[in-house]
């Protein structure tokens, strides 16, 4: 048996964990219509101004305003409709005083208009249209450059595209982005027992499931798992592949063999490939955590117990992945339920991550043992509790942090269950 490291608190093993994490600087482009989420790498100036011409924003007709200042239903002033505007065919000729012509949403304003009515508001008799009120310059028009004028920054570099900024780009004209390539990270999963899924099982072998779901973790957020078959109980073997794991990835996973047991070799192992952060964390699940750092590129040693490596990433691993990727926010936001029932006592000298499934502001605990990766099956959010604090009561209103999708499955809400969507009803 080795002993643990000085236990850390959570927050210092964060800290520590994202002070030495650097985030990754290669860029890749990739086609606009696939960059949705993206960071971008790039500050991109417009190249154009948009709209580049004034244009209807509506279906009617467009005249001057000034020949409509004395209109009124009982005296409608009369336009003659000399023309049609499209939207890919402009009229060339200049409007008169008492001209109109028919215009679709997107046409070009013609020369000598500056407003337009839709169809709805006119009344057209043969080759004239009536309007009966006065109609301000500029009434459904987008101006020249109303949305964004040439020169104008459409994405700063570090923002995450949205739909609406690749649309924006879209209308510049650009068909490629510059984005943050994704993190790579290895998962090296460590056990003479473990299996891949697929494989028949022989003695006292088990599947081995981390690879699975930290690889979702590092997908949700914005990373590329790269899983390995599962390694040997042999520190040559184990450092071999983390430190051919380092040259090649932006971080390492290595999940079993952290702890403190007689083939646990992480602790061994990590001193020699790099500088070692903490051996040992003050929470539970998850306390036989350790991290190194090497040439700027981190491996963490995480528990083999799968609720315990999942419980660990929603804290631990989420904001160093988004830290890597350039993405913002740690992983998760705050929020507050009722508890549905009590939970668990708190260690008096472990903080606890307590997993909780919110549904209509109420939290059920889930968390049934280190060993269970079911007992996290259906959770949305999480507590972490300080070492030492008073036990929780059924409906004490608690503080939580709510997981994302896809990390977190939507909730129905029990009223849902019951009666369907009470905003689909009520519009019925």
């Amino acid at each position: 048996m080795r002993p643990f490291g000085k236990l850390i608190p959570m927050e210092l093993a964060l800290r520590r964990i994202l002070g030495a994490a650097r985030p990754v600087e290669r860029v890749e482009r990739v086609p606009l219509g696939e960059s949705l989420g993206r960071v971008s790498a790039e500050t991109y100036h417009a190249p154009i101004s948009v709209p580049r011409f004034a244009r209807a924003t509506w279906d009617g007709y467009a005249f001057r305003s000034a020949s409509t200042r004395e209109a009124s239903r009982r005296r409608p002033t009369r336009f003659r409709v000399v023309g049609e505007v499209f939207a890919d065919r402009g009229y060339t000729l200049r409007l008169g005083r008492a001209e109109a012509v028919a215009i679709a949403a997107g046409g070009r304003l013609p020369a000598g208009a500056d407003t337009m009515a839709i169809f709805e508001e006119l009344r057209r008799t043969g080759s004239d249209v009536l309007v009966p009120r006065f109609v301000r310059v500029g009434e459904r028009i987008a101006a020249t450059a109303a949305d964004f004028r040439r020169g104008h920054v459409l994405v700063r570099r570090g923002d995450v595209l949205d739909p609406a900024t690749v649309g924006s780009m879209g209308a510049a004209g650009r068909t490629m982005a510059l984005v943050f390539a994704r993190p790579r990270v290895a998962i090296l999963p460590n056990g003479n027992e473990l299996v891949l899924p697929g494989h028949p099982l022989r003695g006292d072998e088990i599947y081995e499931t981390n690879n699975l779901t930290l690889g979702a973790i590092v997908r949700a957020n914005g990373g590329i798992p790269r899983p390995r078959s599962p390694l040997r109980d042999d520190p040559r073997g184990i450092e071999a592949e983390v430190r051919r794991a380092l040259a090649r990835n932006d971080l390492v996973l290595l999940t079993g063999g952290s702890s403190v047991g007689e083939h646990d070799y992480a602790p061994e192992v990590l001193p020699r490939v790099g500088r070692v952060l903490f051996h040992g964390i003050a929470v539970r699940p998850g306390k036989p955590t350790i991290a190194a750092v090497s040439r700027g590129r981190l491996v963490i040693g995480m528990p083999g117990h799968p609720t315990s490596a999942l419980s660990n990433s929603f804290w631990l691993l989420s904001p160093l992945l988004r830290r890597l990727g350039h993405l913002p926010g740690n992983g998760w936001v705050d929020g507050s339920c009722r508890l549905a029932r009590a939970g668990d006592h708190p260690s008096h000298d472990l903080a606890s991550v307590l997993p909780l499934r919110v549904v209509d502001g109420w939290g059920y605990p889930t968390y049934h043992g280190s060993h269970a990766v079911t007992g996290l099956r259906g959770v949305n959010a999480f507590i972490i509790l300080a070492a030492g604090s008073r036990p929780l009561r059924r409906g004490q209103r608690v503080s939580v942090h709510l997981l994302p999708e896809p990390i977190a499955a939507p909730q129905r809400s029990n009223a849902a269950r019951s009666r369907g969507s009470t905003l689909l009803r009520a519009h019925r």
